[in-house]
């Protein structure tokens, strides 16, 4: 069952990341700088100003899950029972995610 549930979490994040990859690199770039300028979490400061994010769908993903965390913390009913699985299930992900961007 936590298998499982840790599956479609992973199973939504990477459809989040495909999600987002393909809207932000279809949208025009005036939009692209929308979105980019109204992301919940901050980039991480950049060594140089001028230089782009070096994994900007990881960030993607990290505020999707913060999103779908809040979701999940806000919600009248516990989904089944899966309510805390899943937000522990989220603050993994986090986790590894918040690691990947190291690199």
């Amino acid at each position: 069952m936590k298998a499982k549930l840790i599956g479609a979490v992973a199973v939504f994040a990477a459809i989040a990341i495909l999600a987002l990859t393909v809207g932000i690199h279809a949208a025009p770039a005036s939009a692209q700088a929308t979105v980019t300028a109204t992301a919940a979490l901050p980039a991480a400061p950049a060594a140089n100003a001028s230089a782009p994010e070096k994994h900007p769908e990881i960030r993607d993903a990290l505020n999707s899950l913060h999103h779908a965390k809040e979701h999940l913390e806000h919600a009248a009913h516990d989904f089944g029972g899966h309510r805390v699985d899943a937000i522990r299930a989220i603050d993994e992900a986090q986790r590894q995610l918040e690691i990947c961007l190291k690199y």
